[in-house]
């Protein structure tokens, strides 16, 4: 098979679909690799290490494409990207249709079979592919989150945790997933007094027996509930997942109104449209924006600003599924493996994962 890998385009997108390594697994298995020039440089891929690992170099993504049938990228082709795309190609990425309906329908509409990394599934009931981006957004969230309460950010200028005898301050996580989860261990490393909330009576019940109740509250999810905690938190993280629909919007723009001046809040969710009411996609060039004196951090592609480990953690993950894209054929491969078929978004211009056409309000 033809696999080509675009260079990222997105806003401080720097991760690459494939490192070096898995070129010389494809390559190992008979399978031709396209690289487009200068694809992996800024996180130290050079281009002589993919032509060295059996990689074709190509210096234009038109020129990559025309010669390509499986398109291996991290995000989802951007609107430039679509007048190269057309019904001979599948691409294997995340799609994130949900979050934005308009352009994910101009996807389909290209013709391009997209497979879309996030809703890929497990026997356990995991998201394999969107789990190892998770765990980094997660860990992220706190790091940023801190970096943004600095009185030069805005923020209301304080450090997250525990200060000699100053009480610490309080982390409110919504959502314990693999996100959500991350947060929280970062949270509890800084010493922070630490809200969880969580839908899940049994997911809360699972978490405290590992982390114990020292400095930590479980919740289960209400508004009233929610809207007590962001009182009086500092910091903020929306981790809310709901399989290839639109987050569901847990945080009201009214509920900004109560809370300190120059809080924080990050969400995680924003590449499914976000689950807090006031928030709106940014990018890594312009992270934040405030409103109601709160400041958000709504970065759509999060993992990118660690875009090595990000990198080499996502095709850990991905390399077995490019392999058996490749090896056994798109629709041999979809046919035989019921979790790479659950990854199956978009076909012949029209969108056919159940969860996602809810999402765009499709019928069927």
């Amino acid at each position: 098979m033809k696999i080509g890998v675009p260079k990222e385009i997105k806003n401080h997108e720097y991760r690459v679909g494939l490192t070096p390594e898995s070129v010389a697994e494809i390559f190992k298995n008979n399978h031709e690799v396209f690289i487009q020039k200068d694809a992996g440089l800024e996180i130290g891929f050079s281009n002589e290490a993919y032509e060295k690992a059996g990689a074709t170099i190509i210096n234009s993504p038109k020129e990559l494409y025309d010669i390509s049938e499986l398109i291996v990228k991290v995000k989802e082709p951007v609107p430039e990207e679509f007048q190269y795309l057309s019904n001979k190609h599948t691409v294997f990425a995340y799609l994130h249709l949900a979050g934005d309906p308009k352009t994910g329908l101009e996807l389909a509409s290209t013709g391009v079979t997209g497979i879309a990394l996030e809703t890929v599934t497990a026997d356990d009931g995991t998201m394999p592919l969107l789990s190892p981006m998770s765990a980094i957004a997660g860990q992220l969230s706190i790091v940023v989150g801190s970096y943004h309460l600095l009185k030069p950010n805005k923020g209301m200028g304080t450090l997250i945790g525990a200060f000699q005898d100053v009480d610490p301050r309080i982390v409110t996580v919504i959502g314990a997933g693999v996100a959500g989860t991350e947060a929280i261990e970062k949270a509890i490393d800084n010493k922070a007094q630490l809200k969880i909330i969580d839908l899940s009576e049994h997911r809360l019940n699972e978490l405290e027996k590992i982390y114990g109740n020292n400095n930590i509250e479980y919740i289960v999810s209400s508004e009233v509930a929610i809207e007590n905690a962001l009182k009086v938190s500092d910091l903020v993280i929306g981790a809310v997942y709901v399989i290839g629909k639109q987050a569901p919007k847990v945080v009201t723009s009214s509920m900004l109104k109560h809370m300190k001046p120059g809080a924080v809040m990050v969400d995680i969710s924003i590449d499914q449209g976000g689950c807090f009411e006031s928030s709106k996609p940014t990018t890594h060039a312009d992270p934040t924006y405030e409103q109601d004196g709160i400041i958000h951090y709504c970065v759509t592609n999060m993992p990118g600003a660690v875009p090595l480990t990000a990198t080499q953690a996502l095709n850990k993950a991905t390399l077995p599924y490019v392999l058996e894209l490749a090896n056994k054929g798109i629709d041999k491969a979809l046919a035989e493996n019921k979790h790479l078929a659950n990854g199956l978004n978009i076909k012949n211009s029209e969108v056919v994962h159940q969860a996602v056409k809810e999402a765009l309000s499709l019928s069927g």
